[in-house]
């Protein structure tokens, strides 16, 4: 169809869509639908040079036999980058709008596209939908059209273009799109429409409502039925469902109440289907299902009922076959599970015997970030107020080797620090000489003289403590790297800084009083003339500072 005749149309168009002669109007728009499928840009560019748009929104008449036609004209011009500011400004989205409480399948369906068109990739616009009311619209529209496919495939565009808008999330949560979406899934057979819903239904799982919504509408028994009918399959389609559905199912967990009904006092069949992931010869599921347990250990309630039947075990197994050549996913997976399981008191002892510690050691040479940061979480979580096994794993010394090479990994700050809270609990739970002695000789000292400026408190304050049970342990021994790192001179930036807490203050000075006790370290502290600093502190508005200050200041009155 050539230009001249499109130009014919268009002239038509605006003598006919003032007079509303509906036949001349139809076939102008049959002449323009034409023109847009023989050359969209071109017709479009025509259409726009006509000023053709302004005259459409008193077409979008819901009584009108034109109105698909329309709707349709204004879905392809739109399909041009260029042409969807000129729609805007031409006042179309509000009749678009309008069109949706439509009951003719083919208007919604046309509107549909128009409005996707318009506001494609745009989050102002489709800010402006959501403002609009168009959320509860469509999910009315996709329970009583669920039969109508296109309409369907229209409505789940749409809500997963808005999805990805937090503005949306509270929207969604007052409707029953989560009852829709899943009773959509169930009818579908065919996998390119389950991942059409999957990827509606992931962007809103991430709001914790929607979760307990979905759970509650039986979205987990769609699942787990997904993972059972694909995890031997081989076919690229069957692997990509299998991730969906998994990670899906792990998203549910981290909602505390989603979790918490799944969890069922630990005798929910979802649960126990969980479980079942973890000896599976499949890397995805042994994934999801470690990721699901260390989400349902987010509680004590939970992590004692876990251990107490079993699951430790199955963690340590799977740990076992990730040694050599291991999936570094799965061995993060596991190893967080590990820690969040080791978080309750009495857990530890318990983990401590089933061999947790021994398991989580083979790890040590691995060169990867994620998996150390784990790690080193795991055994603080279970050295914590367990004397023994801080004894144990304080004198390996291995283990201290590769915790202050650790210590210098400066490009990964989570690790750096898990290094030093680990060396610092080794002694402080341990208090043990043959510990102290392991650290000192393994280079130990200095990083944790650092440690005690850190910006961190609770690490300022461990490193404090840690230093202070070596000065009272091995003095003579650590006498030369205490030197060596300043600790005298830190010490005093310590206690002259306003800003220090002040148990901060309170075991500097403790630590004071125990270097007294060797001569290098004495010569510094008079030196630095810590009899001012101190004495300003019998003043500190906490009794414990000031106590400790007098006493401070007595020792190093006489010593002088």
């Amino acid at each position: 169809m050539d230009l001249d005749n499109l130009s014919e149309a268009l002239e038509k168009l605006k003598l006919a869509s003032t007079d509303s002669a509906t036949d001349s109007v139809e076939s102008c728009l049959d002449c323009l639908l034409k023109a847009l499928a023989n050359n969209n840009t071109e017709a479009s560019v025509k259409i726009q040079e006509m000023g053709v748009l302004p005259l459409l929104p008193t077409l979008l008449n819901p009584q009108s036999s034109c109105t698909p036609k329309v709707a349709n004209i204004i879905a392809e011009v739109a399909k041009n980058e260029f042409m969807r500011s000129p729609c805007v400004e031409a006042g179309l989205i509000p009749p678009l709008v309008q069109l949706l409480n439509s009951t003719d399948q083919e208007v919604l369906l046309q509107t549909g596209r128009a409005l996707g068109n318009i506001c494609y990739d745009s989050h102002s616009l489709q800010a402006q939908l959501i403002s609009m009311g168009v959320i509860p619209t469509l999910v009315k529209l996709l329970g009583i059209h669920s039969h109508n496919t296109a309409l369907t495939e229209m409505c789940l565009i749409a809500f997963g273009n808005l999805a990805e808008l937090e503005s949306s999330k509270e929207q969604f949560a007052s409707t029953n799109i989560a009852e829709e979406l899943v009773r959509l899934f169930q009818k579908q057979t065919e996998h390119e429409k389950k991942e059409m819903i999957f990827e509606v239904l992931a962007p809103l799982a991430e709001n914790d409502v929607i979760k307990l919504q979905l759970v509650e509408a039986g979205l987990v028994e769609c699942l787990l039925e997904v993972v059972a009918q694909t995890v031997d399959g081989e076919r690229e389609e069957d692997i990509a469902q299998l991730k969906t559905a998994s990670d899906l199912m792990v998203l549910l967990l981290l909602g505390d109440e989603s979790m918490q009904k799944l969890f069922e006092g630990g005798k929910g069949s979802v649960f126990q289907r969980v479980l079942s992931w973890i000896p599976s010869h499949n890397h995805q599921l042994q994934l999801a299902g470690a990721l699901a347990i260390a989400n349902f250990a987010r509680n004590d309630g939970n992590c004692i009922h876990m251990v107490d039947t079993g699951i430790v075990q199955k963690l340590l197994e799977l740990l076992d076959r990730h040694v050599e050549e291991g999936n570094v996913t799965v061995q993060h997976a596991a190893l967080s599970a590990l820690r969040n399981l080791a978080i309750p008191v009495v857990n530890k002892s318990k983990m401590l015997s089933a061999g947790v510690a021994d398991v989580v050691l083979k790890f040590l040479q691995s060169e990867m970030p994620p998996v150390q940061f784990k790690l080193l979480g795991t055994l603080r979580m279970l050295i914590d107020t367990q004397a023994e096994a801080a004894d144990q794993l304080g004198t390996n010394g291995k283990l201290v080797e590769r915790l202050v090479e650790w210590c210098e990994a400066k490009d990964h700050a989570g690790v750096m620090g898990e290094s030093n809270r680990l060396l610092s609990a080794l002694i402080r739970h341990s208090k043990s000489k043959e510990v102290v002695r392991t650290v000192i000789q393994g280079g130990g000292v200095k990083h944790l003289v650092t440690m005690a400026t850190s910006e961190h408190m609770i690490m300022q304050n461990e490193a404090l403590v840690a230093l202070g049970l070596i000065a009272a342990l091995d003095l003579v021994a650590a006498e030369k790297d205490f030197v060596g790192a300043n600790l005298v001179s830190v010490l005093h930036k310590l206690l002259s800084d306003e800003r220090s807490a002040p148990e901060i203050k309170y075991n500097s000075m403790i630590l004071i009083c125990a270097v007294m006790g060797s001569e290098p370290l004495h010569k510094e502290v008079q030196s630095l003339a810590f009899i001012d600093v101190v004495s300003k502190l019998r003043a500190h508005e906490n009794k414990t500072v000031s106590h400790q200050a007098s006493l401070t200041e007595q020792r190093l009155t006489a010593q002088s």
